[in-house]
């Protein structure tokens, strides 16, 4: 018998040898396929990008049916968000902190008004909870139960989610940190909907306090490559956008109403 766990919570089950060496195979074809065209996603041109993401897309949703255990492993329900919500006031601190910064520099540039505010990062909030379900339920539970070492499992998780961030240099380190955090915590807590909120307050902080020359706004992949500032009378066209780990679960329904693609 072999016995997985996934976190710190108590949700523990066992299984024959053959099912637990069964179930390690599928869970290794499906990170490896996820991966390869989350990547081939972030570096395909459109129009052939589009027909990537909803292969992607199907393939998640496909894959989480079908290993779906329960939603509190996954951790969908109430359980843990008050122990997780510290993670949301950090960052909201960390945000206020920079904002404050990037006001005394001039270089501050949010939308001005709350409507505006909302139309432009309303989205981007369900955006982050997204890519907070690839990043942990999708992958990190997988790797918990092949690697069967929670250390092992977080540091592979936090690479695989920075690497879909390349090549941009702004957004790699800061990702690394997040991704170990948000694996940490969620594997002692078992709760997404905090992580979601902290991801969104760092999100947007980072849209709107770093200048596009340096994060060529938040773009990576080939998008990041081939970024050209644009007068703002043309900020309404679509570019070649991608985003991150998240495009495999929301990238075609989300980012035709966003004009900017999101960490």
């Amino acid at each position: 018998m072999s016995e997985v766990g996934t976190g710190d919570t108590g949700f523990h089950f066992t299984q024959p040898k053959s099912a637990s060496d069964s179930r390690h195979r599928r869970d290794i074809v499906e990170i490896l396929v996820a991966y390869a065209l989350i990547i081939a996603a972030l570096w395909t041109p459109r129009p052939l990008q589009f027909a990537i993401d909803l292969t992607a897309l199907a393939w998640v949703i496909w894959a989480t049916i079908c290993s779906f255990e329960s939603l509190t492993i996954m951790g969908l329900r109430g359980q843990g968000f008050l122990r997780s919500l510290w993670v949301a006031g950090v960052a909201l601190l960390l945000a206020t902190l920079a904002v404050a910064v990037s006001a005394h520099l001039h270089a501050l540039h949010a939308p001005y008004g709350l409507l505006p505010f909302v139309r432009r990062f309303g989205l981007y909030a369900v955006w982050s909870l997204l890519q907070e379900f690839l990043l942990l339920d999708f992958f990190l539970l997988r790797l918990v139960r092949l690697l069967e070492s929670k250390t092992a499992a977080v540091v592979v998780t936090a690479a695989l989610f920075t690497g879909a961030h390349a090549p941009n240099p702004v957004l790699m380190p800061l990702v690394l940190v997040w991704a170990i955090v948000s694996c940490v915590v969620f594997l002692r807590n078992q709760n997404l909907y905090a992580l979601g909120l902290a991801h969104a307050i760092l999100g947007i902080c980072v849209a709107v306090t770093v200048p596009s020359i340096a994060d060529h706004n938040m773009r990576v992949g080939l998008g990041y490559l081939i970024y050209h500032p644009r007068p703002a009378h043309q900020r309404k066209s679509n570019p070649h956008t991608v985003s991150t780990v998240a495009c495999v679960s929301a990238e075609a329904p989300i980012l035709r109403s966003l004009r900017q693609a999101r960490p």
